[in-house]
């Protein structure tokens, strides 16, 4: 499993208008591979807001396939020009390769 994580900072009041954009339903959800996306919030720091995205994949190679699919290069060249929000105060972007799950009584 490959799990890509995106953080976003915006300025205070902010975080649901982020949430609302990673919560709309898309192509990436009809794409083979994905097992799931998880939005976030962190509104306890007095002067940001923080926004995690989650987005767990079977595999590398069923990410790179999203990644190198027509629609999400359109997607990349449709957005090119316009610039990101005044409220955004930085964005990270994390790929990580998971090793090891446990479960929990709740989750068997």
């Amino acid at each position: 499993m490959l799990i890509q994580t995106r953080t976003i900072v915006v300025e205070k009041g902010n975080a649901d208008q982020v949430v609302a954009r990673f919560s709309q339903e898309g192509i990436l959800d009809e794409r083979e591979g994905l097992v799931d996306i998880t939005v976030m919030t962190n509104k306890r720091a007095k002067e940001t807001e923080e926004v995690v995205v989650i987005i767990r994949w079977e595999s590398e190679e069923a990410w790179k396939s999203w990644e190198k699919s027509p629609e999400h290069l359109q997607g990349h060249r449709d957005n090119k020009n316009q610039a990101a929000p005044d409220y955004i105060v930085s964005t990270t972007v994390s790929m990580y390769e998971v090793k090891k799950v446990r479960r929990g009584k709740s989750g068997r």
